[in-house]
């Protein structure tokens, strides 16, 4: 080719480029905009806010990191972050020793009643958090079904008091997170090859050893998934400790909900929402990190 003929390709190679990056752009324009009003731009406005600043970026009287001294340095609220933090990581880890075991017999054991499984696992998903967590208060009320059935079994002399209370929160927080622990294990665990969990045995491996060594390194991007997935839910609920704990667990979201409808004290309330939002993009971090160290060669 002629150097004349290249240089009449060059400008044309790049307007095809330039038209295909312009129709990118076109058709990621309306994505983009909604992000930005429904997403990006209240952020913003409410990191604007946590600092005492208004619309028009004025200072307000007083010291702008009041509200973040207030959240890390007042005993009291410093407590309520070690408690969101508590009851996330427990229920994280109460939810992986529950799900674990029915995501593996649903891919390995259940056969034809996997779909039936998986059915009642997602069902509770479709109905409305307050119904299910009604439906708890009822349960465990003092005269509700459970503590009536235990009491005429004379397994209890009292009715039990699991409502108002940190295990009534831990049962709710459980009951709404767990499908979302096994939903997440279940295809990575239906990707492993099961001929490396038979050469295993083969080798003299046991049943345990063999689930030990292979198949849970094997599942550690779903548990991961999983894990994060329901901290980061977890940290950022509030319904269920509002109707179960009766006050008795108070974290972030909780104390997020009070600033905003009874106290107006809206900037602090805006700090606490942007602290909750560092928790979350530390989780993705560590995922992200996990998954990448995963994914390299060995």
């Amino acid at each position: 080719m002629s150097s004349h003929a290249m240089s009449s390709s060059m400008p044309l190679s790049r307007r095809r480029a330039r038209t295909a990056a312009g129709r990118v752009a076109l058709l990621c324009a309306p994505a983009l905009v909604l992000l930005m009003v429904f997403f990006a731009l209240p952020l913003i406005g409410n990191a604007i806010r946590s600092f005492g600043l208004d619309a028009h970026l004025s200072v307000a009287p007083g010291n702008p990191l009041a509200n973040y001294e207030k959240l890390f340095f007042d005993p009291y609220y410093r407590g309520v972050i070690v408690e969101t933090l508590e009851l996330s990581f427990v229920s994280t880890l109460l939810c992986l020793v529950i799900g674990y075991p029915v995501a593996h017999f649903m891919v390995r054991r259940a056969g034809r009643l996997a779909m039936p499984m998986l059915f009642l696992l997602i069902t509770p998903l479709l109905t409305s958090i307050i119904m299910r967590t009604f439906g708890w208060r009822v349960l465990f009320g003092r005269h509700g079904p459970v503590n009536n059935l235990l009491l005429w079994l004379h397994v209890i002399e009292r009715p039990l008091h699991v409502l108002g209370g940190p295990l009534g929160v831990y049962i709710g927080i459980v009951h709404v997170m767990a499908p979302f622990m096994v939903l997440s294990i279940v295809p990575v665990l239906r990707g492993v090859d099961r001929r490396l969990e038979e050469s295993a045995r083969i080798l003299g491996a046991g049943a345990i050893r063999t689930f030990v060594f292979v198949t849970l390194p094997l599942t550690t991007e779903g548990i991961m998934t999983g894990c994060v997935l329901v901290f980061m839910l977890t940290s950022g609920s509030f319904v269920t400790q509002l109707l179960l704990g009766d006050g008795s667990v108070v974290t972030l979201p909780l104390l997020i909900f009070q600033q905003f409808s009874l106290t107006q004290d809206l900037s602090f309330a805006s700090a606490m929402g942007n602290l909750l939002l560092v928790i979350v993009l530390v989780c993705l971090y560590v995922q992200l990190r996990l998954a990448a160290r995963d994914g390299e060669p060995k």
